[in-house]
This record gives structure tokens, sequence and C-alpha cells, in this order.
């Protein structure tokens, strides 16, 4: 079975399709920034990306994303290692307090801004309805991914 990555293909042992993919990410690839912050599909602190829509990692099997495409908070940088524009928003509008929440927060404003790159506040409220936050009290995510729309429009 194959999984792709962060645009790196995997082989994954058959034995291995009912694993999390949670625990893959973060076990076999290393890939930390994926938080696992309930383990039970309802805080989105370990929302990824699988074929450029917002998915819970933690309540993924292996089989289930085979021959998807899968993007991790670590896929975001850009080659030169640089911060990709939502990732930006999110340190320069204060959106970053204890940091658990921001990677799902951000692959959540990701996906949202993939499909449509001026969502209104509202609209950004109910895509990340589902990502749960105590200490920045939405105000500074909702800000940070309304700025970020502008660099889309080049996508």
């Amino acid at each position: 079975m194959e999984i792709t990555v962060n645009g790196k293909t995997h082989i994954v042992e058959d034995s291995r399709q009912d694993d999390e993919l949670l625990e893959y990410l973060r076990e076999d690839l290393d890939l930390t920034g994926t938080k696992d912050g309930c383990h039970i599909g309802v805080c989105g602190a370990c929302v990824v990306l699988v074929d450029d829509k917002p998915m819970r990692a933690c309540c993924r099997k292996l089989k289930q994303v085979a021959g998807k495409n899968i993007l991790t908070i670590e896929g975001l940088r850009g080659k030169d290692g640089a911060l990709h524009p939502i990732q930006q928003a999110f340190c320069d509008h204060g959106a970053i307090q204890c940091g658990y929440c921001i990677p799902g927060m951000v692959m959540t404003g990701h996906a949202l801004l993939l499909q449509n790159h001026h969502p209104s506040r509202e609209e950004i409220r109910k895509a990340i309805n589902n990502n749960l936050c105590r200490c920045t009290g939405y105000v500074q995510i909702v800000d940070a991914i309304e700025a970020a729309g502008s660099a889309y429009d080049d996508t």
C-alpha cells in the first residue's frame, strides 16, 4: 500500500493498514507537528489535508488514505524553509499562544483558502468551528486566516 505525505511516497506494509494515520505520521515519519489532542476526533489538533480536504488523523486508518495525498503542517513550508503565508499570518496576528491547536487550525484555514481565497469572517468561523482553542478566543485566528487570503490569489 502506498501513501504520499508532503509530496513523498511511502510504502506501508499491508499488516499496518489498520494503524492510525496520526500514529504513523508522528512515530514512523517523525512529523510531530500534527498533534494528538483528544484522540477521539473532537478537538481538531490532528487535522491534516487528505487530497486538500481537512481530516482528523486520529480517526483515520492507513487503509483509508491509501493512494491519497496527505499534507501536514511540515509540508506547508517553502523549499527555502520559509513559512507559508498562512503560517506567517498566524504569527503576524498573534494567533499563536500555547500553539497546541495551531497546526490543526492552520491546516483547516489552508483548506478553506484553497477553495475560497476571500471567505467572510462567518465562513472562517464556520470552517474552524470543530477546532478547539483554549488560549486565543479565536479572534486572532479568524484575523490571520482572513489576512492570508490575498496570498492565495496567485495559486
